[in-house]
């Protein structure tokens, strides 16, 4: 089993861009800078791609915790590429808990999952009360990613408006959720604004978010500045 885990590894550091790794550990202040290898996003999907079939990437996603960031970053494209769902679910139950930066988190997108929305709903409940920060931002970015247009109801606000958080990545995940509500569910998710359900600093990178996106009226953004809370 060692072998395949110690195989890709190498194959990671025969990708390493030092630069880069120094310019990414800045962004992930919850990971050492030591863990950082420096392998580009498009490198590490090609390789998931490459590899998510063979016997080694098998050995290597069994192998937890890993010792790199990018490890954990190749585990979650290897998943992505994962399209029998149930394998999938228990995959990411054994990864997730494992899981501490935020950009391993929104890179876990699992493609099957485009076709199990409903099988996805208690999940995302669940994965939302979990405990760990990384895993209940997983949720929330599911929700979001999955059941803000067709599939969308009002109670899904409710969901993520009622989860309550001192943690940085829990707020900037629910502001994100909310900020792409108001784009696509102005509706629905305007009076959570207006009534000021969102903790302070959320409600205010929800507007700031929103504000800055291409996808609502002017008159909107407008509107939504004035809703600032000092």
């Amino acid at each position: 089993m060692e072998t395949g885990r110690t195989d890709i590894t190498a194959q990671l550091f025969a990708l390493q861009d030092k630069s880069y790794a120094d310019f990414q550990s800045k962004l992930l202040p919850t990971v050492k800078r030591e863990t950082v290898v420096g392998v580009r996003t498009p490198d590490l999907r090609k390789m998931a791609k490459q590899i998510c079939k063979t016997p080694a990437a098998q050995e290597f996603i069994q192998a937890l915790p890993h010792r790199y960031f990018d490890e954990n970053q190749l585990h979650a494209f290897i998943l992505s590429e994962e399209k029998d769902f149930d394998t999938c679910i228990a995959e990411l139950e054994r990864f997730l808990p494992y899981v501490d930066n935020w950009a391993t988190c929104d890179q876990l997108s699992p493609r099957c999952f485009n076709k199990h929305t409903q099988e996805l709903l208690p999940l995302i409940r669940k994965w939302m009360r979990s405990k760990h920060t990384y895993t209940k931002r997983f949720g929330i970015c599911t929700l979001m990613r999955y059941f803000l247009d067709e599939a969308f109801r009002p109670e899904y606000l409710e969901w993520v408006a009622s989860i309550k958080s001192d943690e940085y990545y829990i707020r900037m995940m629910q502001a994100w959720f909310f900020a792409t509500a108001l784009t696509k569910q102005w509706g629905a998710t305007l009076p959570y604004i207006e009534q000021h359900r969102l903790e302070k600093d959320t409600h205010n990178k929800t507007i700031q978010k929103t504000v800055e996106s291409f996808r609502i009226a002017d008159e909107q953004k407008a509107l939504l500045k004035t809703l600032r809370v000092k």
